[in-house]
Order: C-alpha cells, then sequence, then structure tokens
C-alpha cells in the first residue's frame, strides 16, 4: 500500500487515559482535539515528514481504509500539526 499525491496512510495510535481511576477513550476525551498515529506511507508530494515518524493530526480529518484485515486512516499532510 503506498499513498499518493499530498495524502499520508497512518496506523492511529489509541490514547486511552486514566484519570482518577476511569479510564478516558479518545470519543470520551472531548478536551483533545487531535489523534496520534504513526507514519505508514506518504505521497510522492508530501515533504516535512517521513514514513515512522509520530504525529498529531485533527480528529475531524481523515477517512478510514481497511487493507489486509486492518484498518489504516488517510489524512492529507496539511492536517499534522506535530511531529513527535
Amino acid at each position: 500500500m503506498k499513498a499518493v499525491n499530498y495524502f499520508i496512510v497512518i496506523d492511529k495510535i489509541k490514547a486511552n487515559q486514566e484519570k482518577n481511576g476511569l479510564f478516558i477513550s479518545d470519543e470520551l476525551d472531548i478536551d483533545n482535539q487531535y489523534h496520534k498515529g504513526k507514519i505508514l506511507s506518504i505521497g510522492n508530494l508530501v515533504e516535512g515528514v517521513n514514513e515512522g515518524d509520530i504525529i498529531y493530526y485533527k480528529k475531524s480529518v481523515g477517512h478510514g481504509i481497511q487493507y489486509k484485515d486492518n484498518l489504516y486512516y488517510v489524512i492529507r499532510v496539511s492536517d499534522i500539526v506535530l511531529i513527535e
């Protein structure tokens, strides 16, 4: 699987947190407006990030894609807000 143009394929990293003994999932974490992911493939026009980078991107963007029994996400390079 290879991304093209300005698209990036990522593997979303679940950010379950524990607060006061309760586990807060991504769906319940309304204060955080970003998801964390690992870049698996970058398009030929993408600059500034590399495969394997850990990034943060806006929660409201991208879409899921099923590939070989795994769910990955596709976003645009402009949706990235931070590289870890």
